[in-house]
């Protein structure tokens, strides 16, 4: 295992990423735990570990800054979990559905690179792609073969017969349609 990434916090309350020499920010501290970079923040006077309360504060920020992942009633259940002699099953049960939910993620990420063609990334806009001209081509097919006013498609298709295939045209037959058309304008 590396050794995690060094970040001390200072009194005046700013964090210092002390590999890339810089001040942090807690979103940049929250992007380097999604990229799987272990991240250790001490407290620059006392050298103390304060990992766990960054982690709590980049939580309690995402919850109140957008779509919540934790229901007010997961919080209620949480608070009472601490008082009750369940306090470490608890814990551990978390801490092992939260293991299994992430290698289940990282399983089927492997699967869908395998299936499609061992790309390091699923390209869903690629497939959101491919989805559109498929189905920009049936749509084509069915407006060619129904042939909606004010679809475009001059050709006329009868449902009857498959598409693409036209019975030879009879002129007899063609002059009495067109008669009968006049016909029917003049009436």
């Amino acid at each position: 295992m590396n050794e995690p990434r060094i970040v001390k916090k200072y009194p005046n309350r700013r964090l210092y990423d002390t590999e890339e020499s810089r001040y942090v920010t807690l979103a940049d501290v929250q992007q380097l735990v999604r990229r799987g970079i272990d991240v250790k923040v001490v407290d620059s006077q006392s050298g103390k570990d304060i990992t766990r309360g960054i982690l709590i504060q980049i939580i309690t920020e995402q919850e109140t800054a957008g779509e919540p992942l934790f229901t007010t009633e997961m919080l209620v259940r949480f608070i009472r979990f601490y008082d009750e002699a369940v306090h470490e099953a608890f814990s551990g049960y978390l801490d092992q559905s939260l293991r299994f939910f992430a290698d289940q993620q990282r399983d089927f990420n492997d699967r869908m690179r395998g299936v499609l063609g061992g790309r390091a990334t699923w390209d869903i806009t690629e497939m959101t792609r491919r989805n559109l001209e498929f189905w920009k081509g049936m749509q084509d097919q069915f407006f060619k073969a129904a042939v909606f006013p004010g679809s475009g498609h001059e050709a006329k298709q009868d449902p009857a017969e498959p598409l693409g295939e036209k019975p030879p045209k009879d002129a007899a037959a063609d002059a009495a349609d067109a008669e009968q058309g006049v016909g029917k304008k003049r009436k």
